[in-house]
This record gives C-alpha cells, sequence and structure tokens, in this order.
C-alpha cells in the first residue's frame, strides 16, 4: 500500500512513517499544505492521511480541492480538534475517516487497512470519460461526439492508460510496462509511431481538437514531449520519457501547423 502523509510536525509525521514502513508499505510525506496538495493531485497513492491543521492549507481545504476534482483516493484526517462537530466537518468536506491525536498507531492501521478495503470492493470503472471522448471498458469500444473510432487492441490500452492518468507525467518506462509488458527498454521508435497513429484516429473524428479537452488529457511537459509530426524522427535513445504533456504538444503542433496557426 503506498501512503501520502501530509503532517506538519516532523515528530508525528516521522511516527507515522516508520510504522508504516515497518509494516511494508510505503509513505511519501509533505509538510506544508500546497505541497501536499500537489502530490495528492499529480501521485497515485492507496489512501491520504492528512492531518488538519497544516500551514499554507488547511487539511480541509486539501480534501475538498481533491474530491472536486473527483480523485476518489481514501482519506483519513487526523487532528487534535476532536469533538463531534469537528468530525462532522471533516467527513462531510470528503474525509472517509477521522482519527483524534493522540492515537495508537495500531488504531491507525487498522483503519487505513480498512479503507483500502473497503476501495477494493467498490463497484468496477466500466466507462471512461473525457469531455466528449468516451472509451467502454466492457465492449472494448472508443467513441468521440457519439462517433465510433476504430482502434487496435494495443491503440485502446494505450489510450485507457492515458485517460486514467490524464494531467500525470507518464514515462516511457510506464508505458512499456503498462500498455506493451516490457520490462525492458526495446530501444524503438515503437511508443512513438503509437501515439502519432492513435492521434491520427483520434483528429479524424473531429478535425478541430478544443483546447480545454487536449489540456484535460495531458498536461504540458515541452522539455519531455515527442517530435511533433512531420518532424524529423528522434530516437527513443534521445527521448528517453514521454508525458501527457508530450501528447498535447504533438496535437497542439500538428494542428498549428496544418491550420497555419504557428
Amino acid at each position: 500500500m503506498r501512503m501520502l502523509i501530509i503532517e506538519d510536525d516532523p515528530d508525528t509525521a516521522s511516527y507515522i512513517k516508520k510504522g508504516v514502513e515497518e509494516a511494508g508499505h510505503s509513505a511519501d510525506h509533505a509538510s506544508q499544505g500546497k505541497d501536499g496538495l500537489l502530490l495528492a493531485s499529480t501521485e497515485q497513492y492507496d489512501v491520504l492521511i492528512i492531518d488538519r491543521m497544516l500551514p499554507e492549507m488547511d487539511g480541509l481545504t486539501i480534501v475538498k480541492t481533491i474530491r472536486a476534482s473527483e480523485n476518489t483516493t481514501p482519506v483519513l484526517i487526523l487532528s487534535a480538534l476532536g469533538e463531534v462537530d469537528d468530525r462532522v466537518q471533516g467527513l462531510k468536506a470528503g474525509a472517509d475517516d477521522y482519527l483524534v491525536k493522540p492515537f495508537a498507531f495500531s488504531e491507525l492501521m487498522a483503519r487505513l487497512e480498512a479503507l483500502r478495503r473497503r476501495k477494493e470492493v467498490e463497484a468496477p470503472v466500466t466507462r471512461l470519460h473525457l469531455d466528449d471522448l468516451e472509451l467502454d471498458l466492457l465492449s472494448h469500444e472508443v467513441t468521440r461526439g457519439g462517433q465510433l473510432i476504430d482502434l487496435q487492441p494495443r491503440e485502446f490500452r494505450l489510450l485507457e492508460y492515458l485517460m486514467r492518468h490524464h494531467g500525470q507525467v507518464v514515462t516511457r518506462t510506464m508505458l512499456l510496462e503498462k500498455v506493451w509488458d516490457y520490462h525492458f527498454d526495446p530501444q524503438t521508435n515503437i511508443i512513438d509511431v503509437h501515439i502519432s497513429r492513435l492521434r491520427g484516429k483520434i483528429d479524424k473524428v473531429s478535425m478541430f481538437i478544443s483546447a480545454a479537452f487536449v489540456a484535460r488529457l495531458t498536461k504540458v511537459s515541452i522539455n519531455r514531449c515527442f517530435i511533433p509530426f512531420g518532424a524529423p524522427a528522434m530516437s527513443s535513445a534521445s527521448s528517453p520519457h514521454f508525458s501527457p504533456g508530450g501528447f498535447h504538444f504533438l496535437l497542439r503542433t500538428y494542428h498549428a501547423r496544418l491550420f497555419g496557426f504557428g
């Protein structure tokens, strides 16, 4: 289980981090509210442990913000505020559990494990949506604006992975492992070719792609992106990483050149 601890008290944070790691789990730590929100929004965790009173941004604001972005990661709030009204406020903000300080570590771990079990038994997601793009995980059909897009199995897996991680940086290694089941770099442009082919099929359905749609699917990261369509080829050795930002840049640059906007 991978956890994020957002706690400004160094002793409490160290105590929790050491304990969960000794129990065989991994944990990242942020001592500032804004830093914690950034990690919670850009990384994948099984559970978030959030202190209620934090510098820069309080814990309830963090919870409300990630819930507003449709992040469903289980949240446990830690707080010295233990009155009924305090606990109710935390749960209404979007937290899944509320533990009052001081606490026993055994109880904390039992609550975290319960949150993980609860998450695992939730109904599985069968459709992914992003604006007018829809991916059906059961029928393996992809539509945009109601129009069917014919994708090969590998293209479907690639699009699914990008949609599940839209707004996050995705490395070449992650794509090779999760989409191609490779645990080594074949030193080819296989990812570049599939991204270009996938982009072309999505573009074909609608000549113009809204900036809002692309921005939500991807995250701009110019120094990690692929060479745009029509530009000189880039080897995998000189382009070791891919990010959804690269996909964004490909799309944006392709349309800019096609329609004379840049």
